[in-house]
């Protein structure tokens, strides 16, 4: 077997896959992402890549409490480790308003913060509010040119007349996300991040308050970002970081924290093999190349199913191939929706098992 970061004796009696994190480098790139940002407090790490309530309990070790969430579940799970401020970065709509509300009602010492983008739907949430003799916290949800949810730039300054028009909501600040920010390229990278960051501040400059929260950007920009005082930063993959992001932004140095422990289970025709990692296992998006395995470079990908994952040694390399019954680790394409397909994560340090964390807000529901 490969012996690698992420290796532990205990492998041969654990049933694959397995989702498995190096705490070691996992406690890395939390600090790097502290040195890059400053100041922990300008942090609000989205804790969709890892779900998990021992990561955010070491995030509020190393003085970050201000967490980005992507369900209910999640911003639950922020709010039972007592975190200051959780915002709640997906549309608000239909059973889910009032799921939030009761959520804020449970947990109280927590701020929650939620994002909106369509007038009749907050309107409807003002009302909710009133009937429930409570307020809310509410964020603008801004399209810097993904086209996936938010207002357009031009249209922040009436939307935000409109939000404090209502009696039952505070506008709190504006969430810019720019998920369509992919250059390989960091210097194109930082020219685009920089006009997009002052095209926003333009957009927004009369509405701005000394309270106001302005979150900026995704992992890929985070570095760029982090240059403007006055923004909040809202990276997520980082914590983990995975293949993908290591392979096409090699600037931002954050070396993949977890990955997945598989066997080979048939060996079908030379120079071939199959993993146990299906797509219930390791995502399956974005399109491609769905993982890296850890020491066997001159391998390809054939095709995956549920349970099998098929690769072929490249020309030269067949006597390369692993044996059935051999233990490999792959880091994810994508760890975020990977670590949803997991009950737990495994955690090992210089090659010990040392813990074992439940993936707590892996499911839709907790509570509330």
């Amino acid at each position: 077997m490969i012996k690698t970061a992420f290796s532990f004796e205990e492998s041969a009696t654990t049933v694959t896959p397995q989702l498995v994190i190096n705490r070691t480098l996992l406690l890395n790139n939390i600090k790097h992402l502290v040195n890059v940002a400053g100041l922990p407090s300008r942090l609000w790490p989205h804790v969709k890549t890892h779900k998990t309530a021992a990561i955010v309990s070491i995030l509020q070790e190393n003085g970050i409490n201000n967490f980005k969430t992507a369900t209910i579940a999640e911003a639950e799970m922020c709010a039972s480790c007592r975190a200051e401020n959780v915002l709640l970065s997906y549309p608000l709509v239909g059973y889910n308003q009032d799921r939030f509300l009761k959520l804020q009602k449970a947990f109280p010492s927590t701020i929650f913060h939620t994002l909106f983008d369509d007038l009749e739907q907050l309107r409807l949430f003002d009302k909710k509010c009133e009937s429930e003799g409570t307020k809310a916290k509410v964020m603008i949800d801004v399209n810097s040119g993904m086209n996936r949810t938010g207002r357009a730039f031009c249209e922040l300054s009436s939307f935000a007349s409109e939000v404090n028009n209502l009696k039952n909501v505070t506008l709190s600040g504006f969430h810019c996300y720019d998920g369509q920010r992919h250059e390989k390229d960091a210097e194109v990278r930082k020219v685009l991040t920089e006009e997009t960051y002052l095209a926003f501040k333009e957009a927004v400059a009369s509405l701005i308050k000394q309270d106001t929260f302005l979150i900026m950007g995704g992992t890929p920009s985070f570095p760029f970002y982090a240059k403007h005082e006055d923004v909040s930063l809202s990276p997520g993959t980082l914590v983990l970081n995975d293949a993908g992001y290591s392979e096409n932004y090699k600037d931002l140095n954050f070396p993949p924290a977890a990955a997945v422990l598989t066997r080979v289970v048939s060996a079908p025709c030379k120079g071939q093999f199959t993993l146990d990692l299906g797509c219930k296992g390791i995502a399956s998006d974005p399109r491609g190349d769905r993982g890296r395995i850890i020491g066997l470079d001159n391998c390809e990908e054939l095709f995956q199913s549920e349970e099998h994952w098929v690769f072929r040694m490249k020309e030269g390399h067949e006597a390369e191939a692993p044996k059935v019954g051999d233990e490999l680790f792959v880091i994810p394409m994508h760890i975020c929706p990977t670590s949803a397909l997991y009950p737990f994560s495994l955690v090992v340090e210089n090659n010990e098992l040392v813990a074992k964390w439940e993936i707590t807000s892996r499911n839709r529901r907790i509570a509330y």
